[in-house]
């Protein structure tokens, strides 16, 4: 289920950290100069105004239960992927009793935890050098899933289920090989296992003091 770029527009835009304001003034151009610096996204206006051409794709939503003194609770959540397909990649989960809000939670989560990602050419097959696939194999958990993500030759596609080539694809990666273990039908465990697998091709983003799922 793909829909168009939906975040709160930037027009109007108040920033509240020191980051959003440096975006603001135009003194900060680029998301790489953020994590250059270590920084994290606090605003999800940054990411708007820096990647003014990012995509998003709702992977599913789900009806939750929760019981409280008052009787049961029921809400939907929506897992929700966005990306620019060059380079950039996000997660998030968002909850609530109506789906379109659900879904915005979602892409706001998703654009909090933007990441970059590093891709190249590292299967022993191809070597063109282009930033097609992976430069080395990872590897990504969450809960009960693991992700093996495996750099492929130059044409050979996305070799997964629908979940982990909605993912890849938004993160601009062609072609790659996927092995899955663990109870891979939980789509939230699924998403963020290949997110957390994304995430350990980039130095910067794989300090030992960065959490683990949830980021947000």
């Amino acid at each position: 289920m793909s829909y168009g770029q939906n975040s709160r527009s930037e027009a109007g835009w108040m920033p509240k950290t020191e980051t959003g304001k440096l975006v603001q003034e135009g003194k900060i151009t680029a998301l790489d100069e953020i994590f250059a610096q270590g920084q994290r996204i606090m605003e999800p206006e940054i990411v708007d105004v820096l990647l003014p051409n990012l995509k998003q794709n709702v992977l599913g939503i789900g009806f939750v239960q929760k019981q409280t003194d008052a009787g049961e609770k029921s809400r939907f959540k929506a897992i929700v992927v966005v990306g620019n397909e060059d380079g950039y990649i996000g997660v998030g989960e968002g909850k609530a009793s109506q789906v379109r809000t659900a879904i915005n939670k979602g892409t706001i989560q998703a654009k909090l935890n933007i990441i970059p990602i590093r891709r190249g050419c590292g299967s022993w097959e191809c070597g063109c050098k282009l930033s097609h696939s992976l430069p080395f194999k990872v590897r990504g958990k969450c809960g009960s899933v693991t992700f093996e993500l495996h750099p492929a030759p130059r044409g050979l596609g996305l070799v997964g289920g629908e979940i982990p080539k909605s993912v890849l694809l938004l993160a601009g990666i062609k072609d790659c090989w996927t092995r899955s273990y663990g109870s891979t039908k939980t789509l939230s465990s699924t998403a963020f296992a290949i997110y957390n697998g994304l995430r350990n091709t980039y130095e910067v983003i794989t300090q030992k003091d960065w959490p683990s799922y949830p980021l947000r």
